[in-house]
């Protein structure tokens, strides 16, 4: 069930839960505008068929209702700006997992989907827009008021990895890319952003969750390295910056979500009192504080028992101990409660001895801030403040139709029945600011009743308001020591035992008178410890004379003497200031500790894109005047940023310098672009035991941040390169497969070829009259296509077989071929020679050889033939062949279109009957395969 109380209504929204279909399968919506008398079923106004999941009220106009149907049906949202008295439905196309309304603005709202995604809306739900995705859960927030320029800023946790996170920045409706803020370099722990007043926390490898921001000041747990289950509670300064040690060994537990629970609770109405449960020596024990940290004690148990049998408690060997949780329903009290309007008085379970227990527990009261306490029942009890904490209201936390009202601070309790069989109580509800004195009770008579609404008007119980002669004065004091934060304070209290209403702006605080300042009126400053005596000293780590400070040589500085005054302390020093800093002159120092990342943390980035760096001094002293400058880079309120326009290995520093010295940091920053593909150069024949070139070939161009996997054969592991070539000597005869991996990033493509390796062969370069290269696409499909061509031709021509052929055209123009001849099985190095010889030394052969060649094409044309007595002798003879083709048949090229990326399409193309082009054939005389 859930419960909503707006200014004059009350609105529950009921599920029935399907135990056999394992879900809710009805809902309805009831309205009360009579403070819970009478109620009104609102189904029909919100569709008979709609199943309801969640209702919320907009916590800045409480006139403005928002009710979530169950996804599980359809998505939609119903709006009413009435209280509940009419609706319109909106279909949305997510399923919202939770909402966050702004502290500010009633109509601008974000929901959290099913599938982590963040959207905004600024017309209370009736259009949404993405935010971003990969949103960790609950941890998105609004605007931080008095930080953020905009108040439509929402800062985001994001997750970009597994157990790794980053914080995001960005306007609701305008949280592209583009418009994102990185303002924590590198990558934070998950589940550790907390937006809380005026602070923004992430957190990186320590363990620390924030308690509380009241005061312009954080209370932090932090985790540390000799630390299980327990934590350290940490104290900052009014910056949230720096932070000192206050109590070590905090209990701590897991809620039903995971989320840490600290056993820490903050008093309402007294400055500086906080209760907090420690682990000492193995045993769980409550201390309290009325310094804010500064010191702790135990507290002291009752004198006697509920009965009024003496305790016999004695500090320091027994205490009393309370349980600190926060309750887990928000209509519950909870274990320990307390109240701004009635400083002073406590109420929580607990139990006396040794250590903390779950076992006899009973509830206990303090109505002088815990100087004292007394038992008031021996058995858990949910315990409300009524009439602005003038009276207590006490009920059994088991089934009993029975109510418990006290008027005396706990003294007197009178029973009173407000239902005939027992029923079990699952929440109050009330006004907490009202003067109505309403409440009513919510609960059922066994777990398969209906829900029954219980209706209390207690202002019967009082004649009258109270008057000046109803209040009574009372001084706060710890253990006797009046002066409390630096001061003696007055309280004003009901007197016990008057039956009158206490009036909502009465104030509490009758007096209050500044103390002089002691030791403990100051909290040990950043890198000082508190000391036995009381004073504080500096750390072992800490040299209280090398902190730098930023100001100019003619001007001063307020040094610290290791004391900071308590936040909210009002204590006044007299005569010589001995706590307060103390100005000194400045001294320029030398810059130090220059830091330098990028937004992101990431160390590389896409050719093209805008990267952001961050740069930032942890101590740096500009006493000349002399500032730090960018070269190349546009100074921006969150970062430097600028664009590299090709890849590249770049070293990227920051300087800064005075008239003391310098300090620079760098980072080398690789600037990649997405691989298209990836083409192996190999020869397709090589000579055993000789080292034959490869190549990668990448589109687009790389430079230097590419890594290279070649594989030959079988190999079980690669040969790794930075270089895009690699020589390769292959030891055995036959057929062998060279595959190349490029790695880029998270990107990886590769190529193969096959090379054929011999101990000798046979090669010709062809080259290719300039017509031939207005049709040459310059791509490996042509080349490898054109290749195949001349090799049938040459096979027919020659007759050798075409196994024995290989073809291999040459990137880039103009045009050039080589033809590998291999030698068979009984081909030896003689014969293959031979053949050289032959067609450079037979003219009969060569004109047999031209004419054939030029008839596979269907034309012959009488070409002049070299002679070969001209030709140098030696065995680097060579012998040009020039072989002109007329046309007059058809040769096919083929030519090659792009129509998607990275996936070629031949078409083949008829090259013009008119067109004519030549094949100049070199052959080589030499043998082993040198050209």
């Amino acid at each position: 069930m859930s419960v909503v109380v707006t200014l004059q209504v009350i609105l529950i929204l009921t599920k029935l839960y399907d135990f056999n279909l394992g879900g809710v399968t009805e809902s309805s919506l009831w309205r009360s505008t009579d403070y819970g008398s009478t109620y009104t079923k609102l189904n029909d106004k919100v569709g008979s068929r709609t199943v309801l999941s969640y209702l919320y009220v907009c916590p800045t106009n409480k006139q403005k209702i928002m009710v979530l149907s169950d996804p599980e049906v359809e998505s939609a949202v119903l709006i009413s700006s009435d209280e509940g008295a009419s609706f319109e439905k909106h279909p949305i196309n997510f399923n919202i997992l939770s909402l966050l309304f702004h502290p500010a603005q009633e109509n601008w709202i974000l929901a959290y989907s099913h599938d982590s995604k963040l959207y905004s809306s600024m017309d209370f739900g009736r259009k949404w827009q993405l935010v971003h995705d990969n949103v960790m859960p609950g941890r998105f927030y609004w605007a931080v008021m008095g930080l953020d320029r905009e108040s439509d800023v929402v800062h985001i946790e994001t997750r970009i990895g597994k157990g790794r996170a980053q914080y995001v920045k960005c306007r609701a409706q305008r949280c592209t890319e583009g418009n994102r803020q990185y303002l924590f370099p590198g990558h934070v722990d998950t589940n550790s952003l907390v937006v809380q007043d005026e602070y923004v926390f992430t957190q990186v490898c320590i363990d620390m969750h924030i308690i509380s921001t009241d005061e312009k000041q954080v209370f932090a747990a932090v985790q540390e390295w000799n630390q299980n289950n327990t934590y350290s509670l940490y104290i900052s300064d009014s910056p949230g910056v720096y932070f000192i040690l206050s109590l070590e060994n905090l209990r701590t537990s897991r809620g039903p979500a995971g989320n840490l629970l600290v056993d820490f609770y903050k008093v309402e109405g007294i400055n500086g009192m906080y209760l907090a449960n420690k682990l000492v020596d193995n045993y769980i024990k409550t201390f309290i504080t009325y310094n804010k940290g500064q010191t702790w004690s135990l507290l002291p148990a009752p004198a006697t028992d509920v009965a009024g049998n003496n305790l016999h408690c004695i500090l320091p060997f027994c205490s009393l101990h309370l349980q600190l949780e926060m309750s887990e329903n928000p209509y519950t009290s909870g274990p320990i409660t307390s109240k701004k309007s009635v400083p002073g008085i406590i109420v929580a379970t607990g139990n006396i001895g040794t250590q903390l227990s779950s076992a006899n527990l009973g509830m206990f009261i303090t109505s002088d801030a815990g100087n004292s306490w007394r038992q008031i029942f021996d058995e858990e009890y949910n315990v409300w403040f009524l009439d602005n904490g003038g009276a207590l209201l006490a009920v059994l936390q088991a089934a009993a139709p029975i109510r418990h009202l006290c008027l005396d601070e706990g003294k007197k309790w009178d029973r009173h029945s407000f239902s005939l069989a027992p029923l079990y109580v699952d929440g109050v509800l009330m006004e907490p600011e009202s003067d109505n004195h309403i409440i009513t009770f919510f609960g059922h008579f066994s777990h398969r009743s209906e829900w029954q609404l219980i209706k209390i008007d207690y202002k019967g119980l009082f004649s009258r308001r109270c008057m000046d002669g109803d209040y009574q004065t009372w001084y706060l004091h710890n253990k006797g020591e009046l002066c409390v934060m630096g001061e003696k304070q007055i309280y004003m209290k009901r007197r016990p035992g008057n039956r009158c209403m206490l009036a909502q702006d009465y104030s509490r605080i009758y007096s209050s008178e500044p103390c002089p300042c002691t030791a403990y009126d100051f909290e040990c400053d950043y890198g000082w410890e508190r000391q036995a005596d009381g004073n504080c000293s500096p750390a072992f780590w800490f040299n209280p004379n090398g902190a730098a400070k930023s100001c100019s040589t003619s001007q001063s500085f307020l040094n610290s003497t290791g004391y900071r005054k308590v936040l909210s302390n009002n204590c006044k020093e007299a005569g010589r200031n001995v706590y307060s800093p103390r100005r000194q002159p400045c001294h320029p120092r030398a810059p130090r500790g220059l830091q330098l990342s990028t937004s992101q943390g990431e160390l590389s980035s896409p050719v093209g894109s805008n990267v952001t760096f961050m740069v930032s001094l942890n101590e740096l002293d500009f006493g000349d005047g002399i500032k730090i400058t960018y070269s190349n880079l546009s100074r921006a309120d969150d970062g430097i940023k600028h664009i590299y326009k090709t890849t590249g290995i770049y070293r990227v520093t920051a300087t800064a310098e005075n008239s003391q010295g310098s300090d620079s940091s760098t980072l080398f920053l690789h600037i990649t672009s997405p691989l298209e593909r990836v083409y192996l150069s190999a020869p397709i024949v090589a000579v055993r035991g000789k080292e034959a070139n490869l190549t990668a070939v990448v589109w687009p161009s790389h430079t230097r941040t590419l890594t290279f996997f070649w594989w030959f054969d079988n190999s079980s592991e690669p040969i790794i390169t930075l270089e895009g070539s690699i020589s390769h000597t292959f030891q055995s005869e036959g057929k062998s497969k060279v595959t190349v991996q490029v790695a880029s990033g998270s990107t990886v493509m590769q190529d193969s070829k096959v090379t054929t390796v011999k101990e000798f062969f046979r090669s010709l370069l062809l080259s290719f009259s300039p017509a031939l290269d207005e049709h040459n696409p310059d791509i490996p499909e042509w080349r490898e296509d054109i290749g195949r061509v001349v090799r049938t031709a040459l096979s027919q021509v020659s007759g050798i077989h075409e196994d024995q052929l290989l073809v291999s055209l040459y990137p880039g123009l103009p045009t050039t071929a080589e033809l590998f001849i291999l030698p068979d099985e009984q081909t030896s190095t003689d014969n293959i020679l031979g053949i050289g010889h032959g067609l450079g030394k037979s003219n009969e052969f060569n004109t047999y050889y031209v004419k054939s060649l030029v008839l596979i094409y269907g034309v012959w044309l009488s070409a002049p033939l070299v002679d070969s007595n001209s030709l140098p002798s030696g065995s680097a003879m060579l012998m040009l062949l020039i072989v002109v083709f007329v046309g007059l048949a058809a040769f096919f090229i083929y030519k090659f279109k792009s129509k998607k990326p990275g996936r070629l399409q031949r078409s083949v193309q008829l090259i013009s009957p008119h067109l004519k082009f030549s094949v100049q054939i070199i052959i080589n005389m030499n043998g082993g395969g040198q050209k």
